[in-house]
């Protein structure tokens, strides 16, 4: 446990950004599995609409420095291609 008031202020704001870094790395990849889902099942529109979502989701995660802008690029890259290969 820190002693200095400072050293127990940055663990109370670590803990805090800890929390809003989890929620959106894990909202992304809840977008991801559920696009990959509707693929798998063959719904076209339902994976449409939920890569959009996705998009979205990688893109937040990426502006907020979560992941690596080459990371994002990759992802909707396969993403895309997926919806594609399905059609």
């Amino acid at each position: 446990m820190p002693n200095i008031k400072s050293a127990k202020k940055r663990m109370r704001s670590n803990a805090k950004k800890t929390v809003v870094n989890t929620l959106v790395t894990s909202s992304m990849k809840t977008a991801i599995k559920k696009f990959e889902k509707e693929v798998k099942a063959g719904n076209k529109e339902e994976a449409s609409n939920n890569l959009n979502i996705a998009i979205q989701r990688i893109d937040k995660a990426m502006s907020s420095g979560k992941i690596h802008k080459n990371k994002a690029a990759r992802l909707k890259s396969r993403l895309t291609k997926m919806k594609n290969t399905m059609e």
